[in-house]
């Protein structure tokens, strides 16, 4: 498993002109399934999850742990009893009778992770998540991570941010990036504006 260390963000903006500093992790199979077990295994309570694209967000929060997490032919596979996804991020085959042609295979396959957080439009951080993208740079998943400036039990934006809530922002940092100190930056902003997500 690869850990990338002492990395600087690169600033990016999105389609609509948000500024947004990302993280890159490691794309190899063992990184990204050992990251996304720990996201839906041991932090399932504090995630919002689902593709966030333009013109869709799907916003979804399990109400229950994960029944089954497992790997098949490059996919990981989260279910929650019947309901579940599949992500490719590793190599993938298809049976021996229906091959997996390889441009569709690396269409497929996770190419681009990172970690990210969405600025306010004066520079300020307003939310942290992770997102995966596919050979073709189209979104797999985003995961939300918890926002000090929402309310956990009412997603309402909060009066006073709760600090607290950048733990796991704090501990995939740590694991995934080597930086082990809180980033000051990160607690820069006294209160939400505009959009969090």
């Amino acid at each position: 498993m690869t850990v990338i260390a002492n990395i600087a963000p690169a600033r990016v903006l999105e389609p609509d002109g948000t500024p947004l500093d990302v993280f890159s992790l490691p794309t190899d199979t063992a990184s990204l399934e050992e990251l996304l077990r720990d996201l839906f295994q041991n932090h399932w309570q504090e995630i919002t999850f689902g593709p966030l694209i333009q013109g869709a967000a799907w916003e979804m929060k399990a109400d229950k742990p994960p029944t089954r997490i497992g790997m098949l032919d490059g996919y990981i596979t989260v279910a929650f009893g019947v309901p579940h996804f599949h992500i490719c991020i590793g190599e993938t085959r298809g049976t021996r009778v229906q091959p997996t042609p390889p441009e569709v295979a690396r269409h497929r396959r996770t190419s681009r992770a990172e970690m990210y957080r969405r600025m306010s439009r004066s520079c300020l951080p307003m939310s942290w998540g992770l997102r995966l993208f596919n050979g073709e740079n189209e979104q797999q998943i985003t995961v939300l991570l918890p926002n000090p400036f929402l309310d956990p039990e009412t997603d309402r934006i909060r009066k006073d941010p709760d600090w607290s809530r950048l733990a796991l922002w704090d501990k995939l940092r740590a694991r995934w990036l080597g930086l082990t100190d809180p980033d000051p930056i990160d607690r820069s902003a006294s209160f939400a504006r505009g959009s969090t997500q």
